[in-house]
């Protein structure tokens, strides 16, 4: 299947976009490189484009033959979110509304969208099920809400076929090392604990460890790239023109901040330094997903399901490159 990937130079999308072309598929990033890197691209597999520019877009999508698409463009950190909700708007609804507009003037009847458990209320009890009220409570959860809306929306008016897939935490690096997650301002928590590993960074923040968990500190749920690359494949190739699935992505354990720290000092054999700071607007105690659904109607499972081996491929990634691609930087192909 010839698959565009919007945002697929990005951490995630370059992700699977690599996974899918070892995977028989034909796969074509289209990314404006402002997160994403060039470098984690496969020769000739980039294309320069933004998500605001339809009639770009659209000519990628025609010039290339596409048959489906995976939409990973996005802006993604909560704190920015409620700082600058416009952009998130402008980007993450009507960027949106763009690749949705640009599918339907080629013809193009397949999207699976990577969306994210921050369209979940905090109250809900966890782990989150697909049936779980969806009232997020930052403006990051609510555009990437508003567009799955738009898409269902077009599910229903024009036939488009769509898969949702709600990540959790994305985590960890290619198991060779060559690739993993590299971006202007990081706010995950493993690539910060690696950063102060190597000397990125004086220490590692942690925000809030009076919440009610059983170290104080947030407990999220933590899926490697690879896993969520296998899932969007599945997905891709279950997809039916007209028709819609939403499915949770995360391993369903739910792993502290402390415990991530530990795990990390362990597989790094360092002492990493870190501080207690006050907790950030807009983080809940406790995200955990649960991916039954997903397992049982797909066959998914995920494969890293430690976090000590998620920890290790990230170690991997940032011992081979403690810069990122920073050194080795190139002109987009």
């Amino acid at each position: 299947m010839r698959i565009l990937c919007t945002g697929g130079a990005g951490y995630v999308g370059s992700a699977c976009l690599r996974w899918l072309l070892k995977n028989g598929h034909d796969a074509i990033a289209y990314d404006n490189l402002v997160e994403g890197n060039a470098e984690s691209v496969p020769h000739d597999r980039l294309v320069l484009g933004d998500i605001s520019d339809r009639a770009a877009l659209a000519n990628a999508m025609s010039k290339h033959e596409i048959e489906a698409v995976m939409h990973f463009a996005a802006v993604a950190s909560v704190p920015d979110s409620i700082s600058d909700p416009e952009l998130y708007y402008r980007t993450n609804v009507i960027g949106t509304k763009n690749v949705l507009d640009a599918m339907n003037d080629n013809g193009i009847k397949a999207i699976v969208f990577s969306s994210t458990a921050a369209t979940f209320g905090f109250d809900n009890e966890m782990p989150l099920t697909e049936e779980s009220d969806q009232s997020p409570e930052v403006p990051y959860g609510t555009t990437k809400l508003a567009a799955e809306w738009l898409i269902k929306d077009y599910c229903r008016a024009y036939g488009i076929g769509y898969t949702l897939l709600r990540y959790f935490n994305a985590s960890g690096a290619d198991p060779d090392g060559q690739f993993g997650e590299d971006r202007n301002r990081e706010s995950h928590l493993i690539p910060l604990t690696l950063f102060a590993a190597v000397g990125r960074r004086e220490s590692l923040k942690i925000f809030g460890t009076d919440y009610d968990t059983r170290d104080g500190s947030c407990i999220r749920d933590y899926i490697h790239t690879d896993d969520l690359a296998y899932a969007h494949q599945l997905a891709i190739e279950a997809l039916k023109p007209g028709e819609g699935s939403s499915y949770n992505l995360g391993c369903g354990e739910g792993i502290s901040v402390l415990e991530v720290l530990k795990a990390s000092e362990e597989i790094t054999g360092l002492s990493i330094n870190h501080t207690s700071e006050e907790r950030r607007p807009g983080d809940p105690g406790i995200l955990i997903a649960s991916s039954e659904k997903i397992k049982s109607e797909l066959g998914w499972s995920p494969r890293y399901s430690d976090i000590r081996q998620i920890v290790e491929t990230a170690w991997k990634w940032h011992r081979n490159y403690p810069n990122g691609y920073n050194d080795k930087k190139t002109l987009p192909r």
